[in-house]
């Protein structure tokens, strides 16, 4: 660990301002900025500490919007009646997510903002691997290592790992938008679009970019649209507890007699983001709420996956929590 200075931010904007220094971090529930630190995943000169600016807390409905400060905790979000009445999805998704320890200290900002659990990258340096997220062109370790949690779709040569956040994949198929906060003034980022598998980084010309945030910009909030359809939240692990995703699926149905009359869906832990199967979106209308009909659409929504020669369980499992949600938020049992 190398020694930083420490400040406490006194508004939204002087924080942004700090983040102007590229040798500065921003901490709030610190959860994660400790363990990059602690393994050298990062390091910085100074952190700058948010948590005490209450204008990036509170849970509230505004007209036809759910917001969400991105210093409310993850157990805040889950257990807050307005989201579990306006966004079942979200509030499924915080308390599914670590541990109810982790979640009174983790914050919804921060939570979105994590770096992949692969094992390769989360090792203390020096790394006696390739890591191309931590030696930019070294390669990837966990192609010709373990890779059975990896990637299903948008992964390349140099890297092949998942972004593991509950919360991102719910927020992504509620259409929710960040509020954020940087040199340029605001400005918001759809949550489907947040997040870049590495090859949309790639092809953008920055292959180990992982979100859309540009230098010294800050998440200050969410807002979600508040709706009446049913929503679901599907995650798949080895245990109950504390364990993160293999897969996970979100879901919003909105029913018309005996079938779906709009639906949305959004797998988590199969690509370095939230992937929505758009084209089940669109076929969905008009299918009936059965286990039957809703397996061919998310087939052939699911037609592009690439799994590695250890993942392809995970195409399986993927389509199954996606029917599952789909029939949870459609009140099939």
């Amino acid at each position: 660990m190398r020694d930083f200075a420490y400040a406490r931010a006194d508004t939204a904007e002087s924080a942004a301002g700090a983040l102007a220094d590229p040798r500065t971090s921003v901490i709030a529930g610190g959860t994660e900025l400790l363990n990059w630190f602690r393994l050298g995943i990062a390091d910085a000169d100074r952190v700058v500490d948010i948590g005490g600016l209450n204008e990036l807390r509170g849970i509230a409905v505004a007209g036809d919007e759910l917001r969400i400060g991105a210093l409310a905790t993850l157990n805040e979000i889950g257990e807050h009646p307005l989201v579990i009445r306006t966004a079942g999805a979200l509030a499924s998704a915080c308390l599914q997510a670590a541990s109810a320890q982790i979640r009174n200290r983790a914050t919804i900002g921060g939570n979105v903002l994590q770096r992949t659990r692969c094992p390769y990258f989360r090792a203390e340096e020096p790394l006696p691997w390739p890591c191309s997220k931590r030696d930019p062109g070294s390669g990837c370790a966990s192609l010709a290592g373990r890779h059975e949690r990896q990637a299903i779709f948008g992964w390349t040569r140099d890297c092949v790992t998942v972004q593991p956040s509950d919360p991102a994949v719910a927020l992504a198929v509620l259409d929710a938008q960040a509020d954020v906060l940087g040199p340029a003034g605001r400005r918001t980022i759809p949550m489907r679009e947040f997040h870049l598998t590495q090859r949309e980084a790639a092809e953008a010309g920055q292959p180990m970019r992982e979100t859309r945030l540009e230098p010294g910009e800050l998440i200050t909030g969410y807002r979600l649209p508040t709706s009446p359809d049913g929503q679901a939240y599907v995650k798949v692990r080895e245990r109950a507890s504390y364990e993160y995703a293999i897969v996970s699926a979100a879901a919003t149905v909105r029913l018309w007699p005996g079938k779906i009359a709009a639906a949305r869906v959004a797998l988590g832990s199969v690509a370095q983001r939230p992937w929505r199967l758009t084209a089940a979106e669109a076929e969905l209308p008009g299918t009936p709420l059965t286990r039957e009909a809703l397996i061919p659409v998310i087939e052939r929504a699911m037609a592009d996956a690439v799994p590695l020669p250890q993942n392809g369980f995970k195409v399986l499992m993927a389509r199954n929590a996606a029917v599952r949600a789909l029939l949870t938020a459609g009140g099939a049992r």
